[in-house]
């Protein structure tokens, strides 16, 4: 059997994503590309790794068997890197970060500064959502991970480093912002402009508004914390975002904090990587200087 890396990293891409399509974009490929690859493999294997009901793809017996053999040899390579990049030490070397949405306001401000102390190391950064941060950690891709809770059903190692604070807001002008110690029940009505379903943040708030005997209602779902700023601004709804997201619009005015009982939610973040994974000296110091420094890049208003 006479099996290139390049064909099995192209069938891994396919078997993960169950899409020739998708692995092509992960890949850089052409759609063609893939599939070429993924036919040169069966034919050196000399069975089928894929078969197509409808228009959706699925992995025969054979391809189960060369699913796990591909991951086994891909972690055997990444662990290789690994101890390669640890001989060249703290000069050079690449580091790659996958951060919460919310957290990218403080994060670029520690990876900026981590960058000029390690001039030599190249960073790849993701700023994604809850969802994909699961995958990518199940995945081992990133080196590490900052995010609030980390997900469960994934076998990690985590460290707080700092808290974050759920506030909620208003646009400047609305009726409640001058009124203070705002009982929770005051908005069992109200409906929320909030983040999709299956996030941390949306999480929090229906745990802190079910625990207080509140109804939260749901009125607009958005993708991002900069879309339900914008929302509120405009009228649509109250919000509830990290503290850490609001610095732009506190500093300007456009919005503000209401001063409500039972509020911040306090949530924490969390530096984060999947358990056993070795770690190159780059991924430590950052790891380190995220766990000692992290909270002298927040610049935090009065919350009331």
């Amino acid at each position: 059997m006479h099996v290139t890396f390049r064909q099995l990293q192209v069938f891994e891409a396919v078997a993960r994503f169950n899409s020739y399509t998708r692995a092509a974009e992960h890949l850089h490929l052409s759609q063609p590309g893939v599939s070429m690859q993924i036919k040169q493999l069966e034919e050196s294997i000399g069975l089928p790794l894929f078969e197509h009901v409808g228009k959706k793809i699925y992995l025969t017996t054979a391809g189960r068997e060369m699913y796990a053999y591909s991951q086994g040899i891909g972690q055997m390579l990444n662990e290789a890197d690994t101890v390669i990049e640890q001989l060249k030490g703290l000069q050079s070397g690449r580091l790659a970060i996958s951060v919460a949405t919310t957290a990218s306001h403080f994060a670029t401000r520690l990876l900026a500064d981590f960058s000029q102390r390690y001039e030599g190391v190249t960073i790849s950064l993701d700023i994604t959502n809850r969802e994909s941060l699961r995958r990518q950690l199940e995945h081992n891709e990133p080196d590490l991970v900052i995010m609030g809770q980390p997900p469960e059903g994934v076998d990690t190692e985590s460290e707080i480093f700092m808290e974050n604070p759920l506030v909620m807001i208003a646009p400047s002008g609305h009726s409640l912002v001058k009124e203070k110690h705002i009982p929770l029940s005051r908005f069992e009505d109200e409906h929320f402009v909030v983040r999709e379903g299956g996030s941390g943040t949306r999480g929090a708030i229906q745990r802190s508004f079910e625990e207080h005997g509140v109804t939260f209602h749901t009125g607009i779902e958005m993708t991002s914390n900069e879309a339900i700023k914008q929302a509120v601004e405009a009228g649509l709804g109250l919000g509830i975002v990290s503290i850490h997201t609001l610095e732009l619009e506190l500093e300007t005015g456009r919005l503000a904090i209401l001063n409500v009982e039972n509020f911040p939610i306090i949530r924490h973040w969390h530096i984060v990587q999947r358990s056993g994974k070795r770690l190159s000296p780059v991924a430590q110091a950052f790891k380190q200087f995220v766990l000692d420094e992290a909270e002298q890049f927040i610049r935090l208003p009065e919350i009331y």
